[in-house]
């Protein structure tokens, strides 16, 4: 412990005195004159391409579903506190449960504020988009897998510098490591941080990084289970066209699923090593009439470990090519039309073309 306090007081003494990011709830408040409801629902439907299994039933039967349907209250109190509470009623994600919620205290204005509850960790640029802002409806494969646990308990340091626009912006937390609504089990803590710098008003270039002991920390024979995880990026948004990137690089030690042969590693390594990595780059164009074609390809390569892609479990590279429409009816509602062409790497040195692409169309409002 004496050495993790240490690299924490190095790592915000660093960012404090050097540098400085969006507020880390997707909706922030806007008065002090009490409670505000917000939220936002994605219904939607999606149509899988993924055949039939030996007795002729879909692999991924097509469905309409509620990807998301969030209710939220936020406010602010004299002086320099608020708070943010949002709960996820969409039964496809397991049915009501809280998502955030915490509390804030902003001492120096923008500069410097805390926060303590659940919330988004501050790592991957994709993770920290708000989920009605996404440019595809689906968040890529690599975040989905290497930026994993979305949300976690803990204590959160974030504040920003410029004097007309946020120039650099940070985020610090500590966390317990152990997910969502799920009481602290680790005999460790976990730091994520992130930070942006922003030299002109269309550019922004990020960097994100997390790491800590996992779990039980020791499994049964032995191991550490730690996690490693690396990220960079950047944003290029010049009037009316839109381009961002992002590369993930992850390194897990310990007990970790395989998919045995096709490409899974031995577990008798001491510990087992994991190497994952991935990227994503994403280009649209908003015309007239707020029509906003955007066109994403992404790759993840999973170093051999087990993963479900769309609900299927698989162990192979992913490449996933996503042609797209967004239509934005005014500023609270849009309509996003996805179609997700997907091509697999070699495995036991054969190419593999598996039927799994996907055509998905969802429709979203907030408030």
């Amino acid at each position: 412990m004496k050495k993790l306090f240490l690299f924490v007081c190095f790592t915000l003494a660093t960012v404090l005195v050097n540098n400085t990011m969006m507020a880390q709830g997707c909706v922030e408040t806007t008065s002090s004159d009490g409670p505000q409801l917000v939220g936002y629902i994605q219904p939607q439907f999606n149509y899988y391409m993924f055949g039939d299994d030996a007795v002729g039933n879909p692999i991924k039967p097509s469905t309409f579903e509620f990807l998301r349907a969030r209710v939220g209250i936020v406010g602010s109190i004299p002086y320099d506190i608020s708070y943010y509470v949002m709960a996820e009623l969409s039964p496809v994600s397991g049915g009501p449960s809280l998502l955030d919620a915490y509390i804030s205290y902003a001492p120096f204005d923008k500069y410097l504020k805390f926060s303590i509850g659940q919330f988004k960790s501050p790592f991957s640029l994709e993770l920290n988009t708000p989920c009605y802002a996404l440019n595809t409806i689906n968040r890529s494969t690599v975040v989905n897998n290497l930026a994993s646990p979305f949300r976690d308990m803990g204590l959160m340091l974030l504040g920003s510098f410029g004097k007309d626009r946020d120039i650099i912006s940070y985020k610090l937390a500590i966390l317990n490591g152990t997910g969502i609504n799920t009481l602290d089990d680790n005999g460790n803590k976990e730091i994520a941080g992130r930070i942006v710098y922003s030299p002109f008003e269309w550019i922004k270039i990020g960097a994100s990084g997390r790491t800590g002991l996992v779990g039980k920390i020791i499994d049964s024979v032995g191991n550490v289970n730690s996690v490693t995880r690396y990220a960079g990026d950047i944003t290029l948004d010049y009037k009316k066209f839109k381009f961002q990137g992002e590369y993930i690089y992850g390194i897990t030690a310990g007990t970790v699923a395989t998919g045995g042969s096709c490409g899974g590693k031995a577990t008798t390594a001491s510990p087992t090593i994991y190497k994952s990595s991935g990227f994503w780059v994403a280009a649209m164009y908003t015309f007239k009439f707020n029509l906003q074609p955007i066109i994403k390809y992404e790759s993840y390569d999973p170093d051999g470990t087990t993963y479900s892609y769309q609900g299927v479990a698989q162990n192979y590279s992913e490449n996933t090519l996503t042609f797209g429409v967004n239509y934005f009816l005014n500023d609270w509602t849009r309509v996003q039309i996805n179609y997700l062409y997907n091509s697999e790497s070699k495995v036991d040195g054969k190419i593999n073309e598996y039927d799994n692409d996907a055509f998905m169309i969802q429709f979203q409002v907030k408030f």
